[in-house]
């Protein structure tokens, strides 16, 4: 199954590669991409995924868009701060 989603938050590629990690983590994904100027998560993986993907973006710090406002937007935001540092110091190894 082909899932596509528009999130927040995105801002680089150690924010990419964080999410490309965690998500391909997950048992009966396929494959992940992310394009980064348009904030889009596509992932490839078995059928009934999609709450599991979102709750997963959610928890990195990545909310789908318009999912989330006022203080619970603040915080997604600063775990996307940590998921994007953690992303850079791996792909920088």
């Amino acid at each position: 199954m082909y899932y596509e989603f528009s999130v927040e938050n995105i801002k680089c590629g150690g924010c990419a590669g964080t999410i490309m990690k965690k998500l391909n983590a997950i048992d009966g994904i396929e494959s992940t991409d992310v394009e980064i100027e348009a904030g889009i998560v596509k992932v490839n993986g078995i059928d009934g995924l999609q709450e599991t993907l979102l709750a997963s973006l959610l928890k990195m710090g990545y909310p789908e868009s318009g999912s989330i406002e006022g203080m619970a937007a603040a915080k997604a935001k600063a775990k996307s701060f940590v998921s994007c540092a953690v992303g850079k110091f791996n792909t920088d190894k």
